[in-house]
């Protein structure tokens, strides 16, 4: 058994580390990026216009959920334990810099996260209970020519339904289990009961169901965490301009060593700071397309738009905001990194004990209604993508029996510590990128020239005028 994790932890280090799939992830959305020519910067107020303000379509648009519900489904998978441990772990242990690192990546992963919602929606297909399916697997396997894109299809949706257990289920749940036991001592066993009630009269009804409940949640969530982040920064407003000056410099030179942190090389600080970016907001690993496919739209270039929003609001807002509130209060440099939820949970309770101290011990509650709330809805999220991923390798005659298995794997994740398998499946999370990147880089002219045919309309900016479709 040692032996067999010596091995999984030597290949999730292949995967994962600096010169295999961070550099592909980066490059991919840079190249999308130049080719979008630069896209996700000047149509990105339009973009949250659509998914903030308009939220939906007209009546009588092809689809399975609205614009919003799309977009909420999505972030409710990627707006979770990533934004508060993930950040707070990356700060920790690649020093402020890493913060200049999730930037960037959360910048280029828009044209990425972009791209992969178009094909997603251009793709999709209605499945044989005329439910709308797409996203990676589809475009790959009917967008790339002959067995290339069937054997792409194939691998995406096999990682994709195995890493579904893994990240997007049994770790979601072990962390909601540990939160709830160390701060008010509720037993696992019980907690594992309420997250499988809970979670399976959500998913048991399918996306219309957890599209209701993910834009009911999400918007509360994300707000109330941002709050209580901005709060602490109001305090610490005096200090933010030198925390900003040291996440850039950081970012190209590496940490000293100080106090509790250990200090980190150019290279650990970009390695945690795109590893830790690309956690939080899954641009390139296709997952996103799953949820923008069921939107209800007939204009890939429109959900396209909206779904690149999750990327900014989740990487460029809310993790901002975790990291800024480690870097202002100084903590990252006297508390050890171990826990990044725990480190979060510090920084919270020094900036709110400024105000006053009983405010002090809400940092830890704070922060364990947080990681609850956001794994919850995570579980929401993946639930789905698993789900989609299964209907395009067994047909919808196994989405039933796959809803039933994921639940029953919540109560296992929340009372049993399976460290196989959370490496496996991180394992499996990557391996989805592979086939997802080379796909979007094959079909990356297709990308192009939707995008090009929908803005050359005079009237895209009405989301009721019809962009027809010119093509022969």
């Amino acid at each position: 058994m040692e032996q067999l994790q010596d091995m999984l932890d030597l290949i999730s280090e292949i995967v994962w580390g600096p010169f295999v799939l961070i550099p592909l992830l980066l490059l991919t959305g840079l190249f999308l990026t130049i080719r979008l020519r630069l896209l996700q910067f000047h149509k990105l107020f339009h973009a949250l216009w659509l998914a903030l303000i308009r939220r939906k379509e007209p009546e009588g648009t092809e689809g399975d959920i609205s614009h919003y519900q799309a977009l909420s489904t999505a972030l409710a998978a990627t707006v979770g334990v990533g934004n508060i441990a993930g950040a707070g772990l990356a700060i920790g242990l690649g020093g402020p810099g890493a913060l200049f690192w999730m930037w960037v990546t959360g910048l280029v992963g828009m044209a990425t996260k972009y791209s992969e919602a178009l094909l997603g929606v251009k793709y999709r297909r209605k499945d044989s209970v005329g439910q709308q399916s797409g996203g990676p697997m589809f475009y790959l396997r009917n967008g790339l020519p002959g067995g290339l894109g069937m054997v792409l299809g194939g691998l995406f949706a096999l990682f994709g339904a195995i890493a579904a257990f893994g990240i997007g289920n049994g770790t979601q749940a072990n962390t909601v289990s540990q939160q709830l036991e160390s701060v008010w001592n509720v037993p696992t066993w019980l907690v594992g009961i309420v997250l499988v009630v809970l979670a399976g009269a959500v998913i048991i009804g399918g996306i219309k169901s957890i599209g209701r409940v993910a834009s009911a949640i999400v918007p509360i969530m994300v707000l109330l965490y941002i709050v209580i982040a901005l709060t602490v920064l109001l305090v610490h407003v005096g200090d933010i301009p030198a925390a900003l000056a040291l996440v850039v410099t950081d970012a190209f030179t590496g940490t000293a060593a100080t106090g509790g942190f250990a200090g980190a090389t150019v290279l650990a600080v970009m390695q945690w700071g795109v590893a830790r970016g690309i956690f939080s907001n899954e641009s390139g690993l296709g997952t996103g397309a799953i949820a923008a496919a069921a939107a209800k739209t007939d204009q890939p270039v429109r959900q396209a738009m909206v779904s690149m929003t999750q990327t900014f609001i989740d990487t460029i807002v809310v993790v901002t905001m975790t990291c800024l509130v480690i870097i202002v209060t100084g903590v990252w440099k006297v508390e050890e990194a171990a826990d990044g939820s725990l480190l979060t949970s510090q920084a919270l309770n020094e900036g709110l004990s400024t105000i006053s101290p009983a405010l002090g011990s809400m940092g830890a509650y704070a922060i364990a209604i947080a990681v609850v709330v956001f794994a919850f809805t995570t579980i929401l999220g993946w639930s789905y993508y698993g789900e989609r991923c299964i209907d395009f390798l067994a047909g919808h005659k196994g989405v039933l029996v796959y809803r039933v298995v994921f639940v029953a794997v919540i109560y296992v994740g929340a009372t049993v510590s399976l460290e196989l398998i959370w490496i496996f499946s991180d394992i499996a999370n990557g391996l989805m990128a592979l086939p997802n990147l080379l796909g979007l880089l094959l079909l990356s002219p297709v990308v192009v020239a939707e995008s090009k045919r929908y803005f050359a309309n005079p009237n895209w900016r009405d989301p009721d005028a019809s962009v027809p479709d010119v093509r022969e």
